[in-house]
């Protein structure tokens, strides 16, 4: 056989192999596209593949007009009645980022309004501005708060007139940077107040896409934290007393 006929025959089985992989994994494609198609219009999901909803998707029914819609950076402040308290509120209306957890209901529940009140104080926030709460740097309330805690129903408010009627599926804690400590700083002062808040109420604690906050995302969100204290270079205050 000549040297002419064997590179005929090398080049017809490369040319077949190339076309087997791109239907191969052109059909992988596809299949993967009609996945994401029927798990978005919330169709069957087909048999041998089912796919259990998220912790995020399983409490999402219950969440009635929340105020974030998606996405952390769309999280807007809470924008109730007329304030009631300077307290808590921000020295500047600037910031560039905005880090949000959620306290959520268990599935089938709600959380009551009064029971958040007691929670609330027990992990160390205050009521003030805007009619939600705050938790404040040690000493230092002029430096506007650390973080704050809204209601996930619409305008975001706790009215206390009525607190004891309040159900909501559940609680919005973010922070808005720059703040008053650094990031990370800030961070390590919400997480603890979320977690221990979750406990008192027999809730779940959320990240900003409402998945359960397992410790590979704290710690993925803590660099990113400390990244964004060497860029910004932040000066440490005192930080609060840890609940």
């Amino acid at each position: 056989m000549s040297d002419m006929t064997l590179l005929r025959i090398g080049i017809a089985v490369a040319m077949s192999l190339l076309f087997g992989a791109i239907i191969y994994f052109g059909r992988g494609r596809k299949a993967s596209k009609r996945r994401r198609d029927v798990r978005a219009d919330g169709g069957d999901r087909g048999e041998g593949a089912r796919q259990e909803p998220s912790l995020g998707e399983q409490l999402a029914g219950s969440w009635g007009q929340p105020v974030d819609e998606g996405s952390q950076d769309e999280l807007p402040l809470p924008n109730g009645g007329p304030a009631t308290s300077e307290l808590g509120k921000r020295n500047s209306d600037q910031f560039d980022r905005i880090v949000s957890l959620y306290v959520a209901a268990k599935a089938g529940t709600k959380l009551r309004g009064q029971d958040i009140v007691v929670a609330a104080e027990k992990a160390g926030l205050t009521f003030g501005h805007m009619d939600v709460f705050h938790r404040m740097v040690d000493g230092r309330p002029e430096q506007g708060p650390v973080f704050s805690v809204a209601n996930i129903i619409k305008p975001g408010s706790f009215e206390m007139a009525s607190i004891a009627e309040l159900e909501t599926p559940a609680i919005a804690f973010f922070l808005t940077l720059p703040a008053p400590l650094s990031a990370l700083d800030a961070w390590d002062t919400m997480l603890p107040a979320a977690q221990r808040m979750s406990e008192l109420l027999d809730g779940v604690v959320l990240d900003e896409e409402r998945n359960a906050l397992g410790r590979q995302r704290i710690q993925h969100i803590r660099d990113e934290l400390r990244g964004y204290d060497r860029q910004h270079q932040a000066a440490p205050l005192s930080k609060p007393t840890r609940w």
